[in-house]
């Protein structure tokens, strides 16, 4: 699979992985909410695999950058609507 399409599928898949977090954990901290949505969404595009296969060559980066979208979307989510329900 080449690094574009893992990317994606991660973008993808972030709002769903977000928002079942938040299900799970409730109103609790908000590290361990977005450890845990990071844990799933590295777990669903196989970034051990991604890894291995030379198409992500550092996989600490790509979790930080990971992180800083997760931040991002949170950001986005807590301003809309979507919070208020």
């Amino acid at each position: 699979m080449d690094f574009l399409k893992i990317f994606l599928r991660a973008l993808a898949f972030l709002p769903a992985a977000l928002h079942g977090t938040e299900a799970m954990l409730g109103q609790g901290g908000g590290e361990h909410k977005k450890k845990a949505a990071l844990e799933i969404v590295g777990a669903a595009i196989n970034i051990t695999d991604a890894v291995t296969s030379k198409q992500i060559v550092d996989a600490d980066r790509f979790t930080a950058g990971l992180s800083a979208i997760v931040d991002g979307v949170v950001e986005c989510l807590n301003a809309s609507v979507w919070a208020k329900g």
